[in-house]
């Protein structure tokens, strides 16, 4: 059975990495509407104006929430600006609703994947406009063909907002180095374990040696009373977190654990029942295919969950 999970997890994550099947299901009404009844599970909404409704009822709940406007590869100039007033309208509802959220996105959205010029000029826009509300901006990991180009702008635009978060894959052989030069900067480290498929030789499986590499990241993070997301579903390590929490006297102020809408929710309601800080991630849009592949394969039986959601 764990072999075939194993493969099955694979397969979705290529899968989501596959454009051209995003572009036909966006541009099939039928298939786009009955795919979206299994993504609604772990999405926002299709609108802003949704999600915010959620993130208030959240709010309520005791807990911080990320927003996210889903998107990546962007391949025109145009969808890359129109992707960065979206981002821009995000952080002015915060503000004007006095939300309790940060923003997150993929630099291929803003432009990443046409220039890097244009990408950080955007980013800019973004980073500036979420500053005057003192809102968190979070980039998020891609793929490994772009890892570079992501961490070159991250330290980019760190020289001049202090409200800029980078995230790292724990996953990946070369983020030891990654996390380095992370900690040089005075954003929050974001830790997850690694959601893409990558060629032979870059990263490691899941298993032991990657639960522990994840919380050798944190536990630096901590150490150093450095900002950190500890972005994981993984309840023995979340337990296992406690503990270097204990053991580190943290500051509240400095750490959270951070969880996907609509996936093990409850996890992280008993994180914040015990008092620590806690963060719900949001997304929305049209173009949620990716993100619902990644989801299904970090645990692919819940592919019959995903059926069971479309035929309800």
């Amino acid at each position: 059975m764990e072999p075939l999970l194993h493969q099955a997890s694979a397969a979705l994550r290529k899968a989501a990495l596959h454009e051209e099947a995003k572009e036909y299901i966006l541009a099939n009404p039928v298939l786009f509407a009955t795919l979206k009844k299994a993504a609604e599970r772990y999405i926002g909404g299709e609108t802003l104006a949704e999600t915010t409704e959620k993130v208030k009822v959240q709010n309520k709940n005791g807990f911080k929430c990320s927003i996210e406007f889903m998107g990546e590869s962007t391949r025109a100039e145009t969808e890359a600006n129109a992707a960065r007033n979206e981002f821009i309208a995000i952080c002015r509802q915060i503000k004007l609703l006095n939300l309790n959220a940060t923003v997150s996105l993929d630099l291929s959205h803003i432009g990443l994947a046409i220039a890097r010029e244009l990408c950080l000029h955007n980013l800019d826009m973004i980073c500036n406009e979420a500053a005057t509300g003192n809102i968190e901006v979070t980039i998020s990991a891609e793929d490994t063909g772009r890892t570079d180009d992501v961490l070159r702008t991250y330290y980019d635009i760190a020289r001049n907002y202090s409200n800029v978060a980078i995230t790292l894959q724990a996953y990946l052989h070369r983020t030891k180095d990654d996390f380095d030069e992370a900690l040089k900067h005075a954003g929050r480290v974001r830790i997850v374990k690694g959601a893409f498929e990558t060629p032979a030789g870059l990263s490691l499986p899941r298993g032991e040696e990657l639960d522990n590499r994840y919380l050798h990241y944190i536990e630096q993070l901590l150490a150093s009373n450095h900002l950190c997301s500890i972005a994981t579903h993984h309840h023995k390590i979340q337990q296992t977190v406690k503990e270097l929490i204990q053991n580190y006297n943290s500051d509240s102020n400095l750490y959270e654990f951070e969880s996907l809408y609509g996936i093990q929710t409850q996890q992280l309601q008993a994180l914040k029942d015990e008092g620590y800080p806690t963060k719900l991630y949001f997304v929305y849009g049209k173009e949620w295919y990716l993100y619902l592949c990644n989801r299904l394969a970090e645990y692919p039986l819940n592919v019959f969950q995903a059926l069971t959601d479309m035929v309800a």
